[in-house]
């Protein structure tokens, strides 16, 4: 009972939500002993208490595998299913960087591809410092921008695969999604601006140059305007060669996530079937196991039955 999902709980993407993680390390984090104590009977109310006292992230490490007190806290999380404002409220929160953390994993795990994008982005600019352990057991620090940036890029996560969402530009053209705005274009515009003030005050210039000149500085100042013209066009072919030179990097970065798109399938087709030669190894371990245990059982059965007859024998 302890280890089955609320009653009144909704289905993620068609399944059980506890189902998002793998079956062996779901039962690998019920046997641990992190779940038996701490997270027993535990409520949303109290989940709060316990994800403030994460001091580090991760999924299972160690030979035996364990799991982390953060994968566990999870797995609870989608066993209880807490309000959507409850998750809210931990991806806001600016204290407890790894409440924020929690709860923007959870959001990955069962929210929708436009919450998602809106409540995951705007962490891209928290550069507070995590620790990170490794199948290994090992710390590293990673950054909450680079957490959250491999939650929106990565297909899996401290040791769960991460449910597939619709990439952000067919959001865009679906008008689904507000356009992402970078910080660097507002330096690109207010360059551009400059620019254009510059460009008209030269104009003005020329203007007054030409009225109050005589017919020599008319000629001067052609010669100047054929200058700057000469400097225009070679400016206008510039910007054209760097846009076709960003429609070239473009299709490279499109192929390059293809080809990760179609390495990240065969490596889920190979753990797949890794996964299942080791669940065949396991069967062919069970039954050996219990052919020994029926010869075992033979023998004990013979022996007695000589034994028996030795008793037989002596009474005679």
């Amino acid at each position: 009972m302890a280890n089955r999902t609320v009653k009144d709980a909704k289905s993620i993407r068609g399944t059980n939500p506890q189902y998002l993680v793998e079956k062996i390390i779901r039962s690998r984090i019920y046997d641990c002993k992190y779940w038996k104590e701490e997270c027993f009977a535990l409520t949303a109310e109290l989940l709060v208490d316990k994800a403030m006292e994460l001091r580090y992230l991760g999924g299972v490490f160690g030979g035996n595998v364990k799991p982390t007190p953060f994968l566990c806290l999870v797995l609870k999380m989608l066993q209880i299913q807490p309000e959507k404002d409850i998750i809210v409220e931990f991806i806001k929160n600016e204290e407890f960087k790894y409440v924020r953390a929690l709860g923007a994993y959870y959001m990955r795990l069962t929210g929708t591809a436009i919450d998602v994008y809106r409540y995951l982005e705007p962490l891209l600019a928290d550069y507070r410092k995590l620790r990170m352990q490794n199948r290994q057991g090992e710390y590293k620090v990673l950054t909450m921008d680079e957490f959250i940036d491999n939650l929106l890029r990565e297909e899996r996560s401290c040791d769960v695969i991460l449910p597939r969402i619709q990439k952000r530009h067919v959001l865009e053209e679906n008008n689904e999604l507000e356009p992402k705005i970078s910080v660097l274009d507002d330096d690109v515009d207010e360059n551009l601006d400059s620019s254009e003030e510059e460009e008209a005050a030269i104009n003005n210039n020329k203007r007054r140059l030409d009225i109050l000149s005589s017919d020599r500085d008319r000629d001067r100042e052609r010669g100047r305007d054929r200058r700057v013209s000469d400097r225009k066009d070679r400016r206008s072919k510039s910007r054209s060669r760097s846009r076709s030179r960003d429609r070239r990097d473009r299709k490279r970065e499109k192929d390059r996530r293809d080809r990760r798109d179609r390495e990240r399938d065969r490596d889920r087709e190979r753990d797949r079937d890794r996964e299942n030669r080791d669940r065949d190894r396991d069967r062919d371990r069970d039954r050996n196991r219990d052919r020994e245990r029926e010869k075992d059982r033979e023998r004990r059965r013979e022996k007695d039955r000589r034994d028996r007859r030795d008793r037989d024998r002596d009474r005679d």
